[in-house]
């Protein structure tokens, strides 16, 4: 049965792969957006933020929040495909043949994965030539490719609901907007202690800023605290309710 899966997996995420790379203009839009505001944050706003940071790179510092709003923004396109899948009526084709059902949503779970790395790749590349240093050692990029890769898993699961339960195009993908907005009252654009009491109170207390914390650190060689068990926490946490409610959802939609 697992060999099955994999098998019927592996297939159906090839299929999705080759649409993605035919149409190569959405893994772009996904990047291009957190680069220009990556672009206006160092070169337009950067003289006055890196004081605020206490930073010699503003880069450095920006790098993180800005993956996170590139990683907020592909999963659209992962509850897009989704919906343009189910009303183009090939689930139910998918449905009438021998094929493990789950594997069709780990399809669609994986090409989001896969092209959101070549994404944050792009945007990475791009952060080294505007200036993007660290010393990290092999260790701390693993972390750091694994919180993003996990967050990325997390928010993949909401979008597949997003996706499932959506009535229209633009529901299918408008989900991602308040994710997309998160970082913004973060610490990933200036730390919480400047924001005023409530709005500081929020941004310490919601998922982005645990984990812009842990990737900064990281990448600047500094202790991760109490950050990077939040940051897991809320990734592991957002994972499990997602894959759960996905799930149901899903049974409900082929039942």
């Amino acid at each position: 049965m697992s060999t099955h899966f994999v098998a019927d997996t592996a297939t159906l995420t090839g299929r999705s792969m080759r649409h993605i790379f035919r149409s190569a203009d959405t893994i772009i839009t996904t990047a291009v957006t957190p680069i220009a505001l990556m672009l206006l944050f160092v070169y337009v706003f950067g003289g006055a933020l890196q004081q605020s940071t206490g930073t010699e790179n503003y880069v450095n510092y920006l790098l993180p929040g800005i993956l996170l709003i590139a990683i907020a923004s592909g999963i659209a396109y992962t509850a897009f495909r989704l919906f343009t899948d189910m009303q183009s009526g090939i689930f139910e084709r998918f449905h009438s043949m021998p094929i493990a059902r789950s594997s069709v949503l780990w399809a669609h779970v994986i090409t989001s994965l896969v092209a959101n790395i070549i994404t944050l790749a792009i945007i990475f590349a791009v952060g080294f030539l505007m200036g993007f240093r660290t010393g990290a050692s092999v260790t701390a990029w693993l972390g750091v490719i694994g919180i993003l890769l996990l967050f990325t898993l997390a928010l993949t699961w909401l979008a597949i609901i997003a996706g499932l339960g959506a009535k229209t195009v633009d529901g299918a993908s408008a989900f991602s907007y308040p994710l997309i907005f998160l970082p913004f009252i973060s610490s990933a654009f200036v730390p919480t202690d400047t924001m005023p009491g409530p709005v500081r109170w929020f941004a310490e207390n919601q998922p982005v800023t645990s984990i812009v914390n842990t990737i900064q650190a990281l990448f600047a060689e500094k202790p991760v605290g109490n950050d990077i068990w939040v940051a897991l926490a809320w990734c592991v946490g957002i994972l499990v309710v997602a894959y759960v409610l996905a799930m149901v959802s899903y049974r409900k939609k082929i039942s």
